[in-house]
């Protein structure tokens, strides 16, 4: 029984929990195990369990950027404890469980440009490489050195920049879950503080005047198409505040969909084929999802 196998093993657990403050959408789903390894060796020792006992389970960033389509997982994984940031000149190393945005904050104040892009990106280390993270067109791939990881054998191994496959919201990790970020290595520029900040601030300031920060989203739902703007082509078609449940698209960016009070990742799911349906029939341009669902 896992709740043996986690107590005797001294992991840190909680049993039969919401998820609704682990996901930025604020969907409500249940986990009957929700587990923090503390080091490699126990996450290891996890995921060995868990495989060799068929028990289904998710490994779980920030929450952000994903759509919970299930009533209950059985486990969740979060990796916050793998916390660690080494900087040394101008790489940096930093655990799969670092916020993104932290992140961002601490290489500015070491005179290190190339992460200010990532300073309203709500996401962790680990998710954000997988994803290939990226914002003003700029993205990880742009700065990822290497990761290190754990392989479907539960392995550790070091993969460089040409393993990954970096593409457009996209990695080799992405389309093979069964491997795991543990850490990645960012080689950035040097650069000055003042003027970094002064691009972080900047860039503040345009998000909080065109997103929706003050209601519960999962960022842009689709990826621009090429020479297009996603955004532009729903708010052009007057979708702006069409809402199906509680799900809305958003009145101040039509690239978002938010959370207007008790959404179920059926409303989302529905108003996302609501939108792709109009835009086929109006530009005959098929839109491609940028948030996950995890069902």
């Amino acid at each position: 029984m896992i709740e043996n196998f986690i107590k005797n093993n001294n992991y840190e657990y909680y049993k039969d929990i919401s998820l609704k403050k682990y996901n930025t959408y604020k969907l409500e789903a249940l986990c009957k195990f929700l587990i923090y390894p503390n080091t490699v060796s126990q996450l290891l020792d996890l995921l060995d369990y868990l495989r060799k006992n068929n028990i289904n389970y998710l490994i779980l960033g920030n929450g952000s950027n994903v759509i919970l389509d299930r009533e209950v997982f059985e486990v969740i994984i979060k990796l916050d404890h793998f916390n660690k940031i080494d900087i040394n000149n101008n790489i940096v190393v930093a655990e799969a469980g670092v916020s993104l945005s932290y992140l961002s904050h601490i290489c500015m104040q070491n005179n290190l440009s190339g992460l200010s892009f990532a300073g309203g990106i709500p996401g962790l280390v680990g998710a954000a490489t997988v994803t290939n993270a990226g914002a003003y067109q700029e993205d990880m791939a742009n700065i990822v050195k290497e990761v290190k990881v754990i392989t479907p054998n539960l392995q550790i191994k070091t993969m460089n920049k040409d393993d990954l496959a970096f593409s457009y919201r996209n990695s080799f990790l992405k389309h093979h879950k069964d491997y795991v970020c543990l850490e990645t290595t960012f080689e950035l520029a040097l650069g000055e503080s003042i003027k970094i900040k002064d691009v972080m601030d900047d860039r503040k300031r345009r998000r909080t005047l065109s997103q929706p920060l003050d209601l519960p989203s999962a960022g842009s739902v689709f990826r621009n198409p090429e020479g297009l703007f996603a955004g532009k082509l729903i708010e052009d078609l007057g979708l702006k505040g069409y809402r199906i449940g509680s799900a809305q698209i958003s009145e101040k960016h039509a690239n978002f969909i938010v959370n207007t009070g008790e959404a179920t990742s059926r409303d989302i799911l529905d108003l996302i084929g609501f939108i792709k349906s109009e835009v086929k029939k109006k530009y005959n341009i098929d839109l491609t999802l940028e948030q996950e669902i995890i069902r």
